[in-house]
């Protein structure tokens, strides 16, 4: 009986132990949860800043789209009230940054933003790098196609052998590449696609219904084919890697204050401003005034520092210190030997990932000089070899060192022998900044193709375009040949 009444005793005490051991193993997970909660950086951060940044491309009606509200440019849409409505039950202030669809995942990636509002759909690939939130909101995706061939394609059978356009780095693409010989085009944006549309550059374009149904609405030249597709996965909130928090917080938001009658309402109001009928020029000379003038910050900047870091590297390439001209060596050919595009995108991440938080503007501008620097290094280098050596003997044999030589001889002669180089450069600064739009700066061609996207109208806006670039290059060749004219009159007159 008693080493029956111990085995119990024993058992009881096992169990219990168990039973203990468990429950501490449960809190202690319990704690860690809360620990990491407490300290989700992405949460952390914004209620830090006071401010969540919203990253999206604003080429996207109704989803997200530019408007002229009371002579002023806004970003509205549904998704831009929902990201509202997030703010506001965040308690901290809303900040929009419009880029390129396919820079948004590198934006959050690497803090440029603190989530992605784009109607983005949630795939593995995407998963494997950022959190999405619940479904918003669910679109099927459609083919978008002329007019006159609405009844051409009405299985997907039809479109073997066909070029149709989706978006880079977007379901639709996914869903355009599942369809069994056709030729499938990338490109970045919207309007661009109905442009080549239009032109009968493509035969259709993959995109999602809702803004199919808005490119109908606005223009008799566009139709939607009766070809299925699919139903498309639902759109979803892009937020950094690990943010539980922030996550619950935006899923919570979501159930309670976006899904239904909210949703309904920013979806209606989204189109209606869309649908608001406006003169062209009325509506959207705005926007080409303020691309100028960025377009023309962008080239003086760029120029200007581009001339004073490449007057630094040729006199580095024309030392005689071994190390100095090795350095401006590989950095010329470095930058001469690879797309202004990608150095944007380095200047643009990099500078986040190394903790500076550096605007677009600022960080296209960057670019943009380091960019010119070389080429001006080299243009100013072959000016300085222009020079008769005997120019630089007769300097010392007055009596002048090597760097008054340079400076008060040489170089004043070299600069009049490269300064249609240097005008070249600056027109050519002028048509390469179009390359920072991916980032988001409002320089001409960005506002172009924020035009294309509101107005519905893909080609007037490219015309518009390239006559003001025309204007602007044409007036810059004309006064840098007025001034060579009078620099070699006053030669003569000497």
């Amino acid at each position: 009986m008693k080493i029956k009444l111990m085995k119990k005793v024993f058992t009881v005490i096992a169990i219990s132990m168990m039973m203990v051991g468990s429950l501490v193993a449960e809190l202690g997970a319990f704690s860690s949860v809360n620990a990491a909660e407490k300290t989700d950086p992405a949460w952390t951060k914004i209620k830090k800043s006071g401010q969540l940044v919203v990253g999206t491309s604003a080429d996207y009606a109704p989803y997200e789209f530019h408007t002229n509200i009371n002579g002023k440019d806004k970003i509205v849409g549904f998704d831009i009230s929902m990201a509202q409505e997030i703010a506001k039950k965040l308690g901290v202030k809303l900040v929009v940054k419009d880029m390129s669809f396919d820079a948004l995942l590198g934006a959050v990636t690497t803090g440029k933003v603190d989530m992605v509002i784009a109607g983005m759909t949630n795939t593995p690939e995407r998963a494997e790098e950022v959190d999405f939130s619940i479904p918003y909101f669910s679109d099927n995706n459609v083919l978008m196609v002329r007019k006159a061939d609405a009844n051409k394609y009405n299985k997907l059978s039809d479109i073997k052998g066909h070029k149709v356009a989706a978006q880079v780095a977007s379901t639709q693409y996914d869903d355009a590449e599942k369809i069994n010989g056709a030729k499938v085009v990338a490109l970045k944006k919207i309007p661009d696609m109905a442009t080549q549309l239009t032109q009968k550059k493509l035969d259709g374009v993959v995109v999602a219904s809702t803004t199919a149904e808005s490119y109908v609405q606005q223009s008799p030249a566009f139709a939607i084919a009766q070809v299925s597709l699919g139903k498309a996965a639902g759109s979803s909130i892009v937020m950094p890697k690990n943010s539980p928090v922030l996550k619950a917080k935006v899923n919570k938001i979501i159930k309670k204050d976006v899904l239904g009658a909210p949703f309904k309402a920013w979806k209606a109001q989204a189109i209606k401003i869309m649908n608001k009928k406006e003169g062209f020029f009325q509506k959207y000379w705005p926007y080409f005034v303020q691309g100028t003038l960025y377009t023309l910050g962008l080239a003086a900047i760029g120029v200007f520092f581009g001339a004073v870091i490449g007057t630094l590297l040729a006199l580095m390439k024309t030392s005689t210190v071994w190390v100095l001209k090795a350095i401006a060596n590989v950095y010329i050919e470095f930058v001469r030997g690879t797309p202004l595009l990608i150095q944007v995108f380095i200047v643009f991440f990099g500078t986040q990932i190394i903790g500076l938080n550096v605007a677009g503007f600022l960080a296209g501008a960057i670019a943009m000089s380091l960019n010119s620097a070389a080429y001006v290094a080299e243009i100013i280098r072959s000016g300085i070899n222009s020079i008769a050596e005997g120019q630089a003997e007769a300097a010392r044999s007055l009596g002048l060192s090597k760097k008054q030589t340079m400076r008060f001889v040489v170089l004043p002669q070299a600069v009049k022998n490269i300064l249609p180089a240097l005008g070249n450069e600056f027109v050519t600064v002028i048509k390469e900044g179009s390359v920072v739009s991916v980032i988001g700066v409002g320089e001409l061609t960005f506002q172009t193709s924020l035009v294309q996207g509101s107005s519905f109208k893909p080609f007037l806006p490219l015309m518009i375009t390239a006559l003001i670039y025309f204007v602007l290059t044409f007036g810059i060749s004309r006064l840098l040949g007025l001034a060579e004219r009078r620099m070699a009159q006053s030669e003569r007159q000497i």
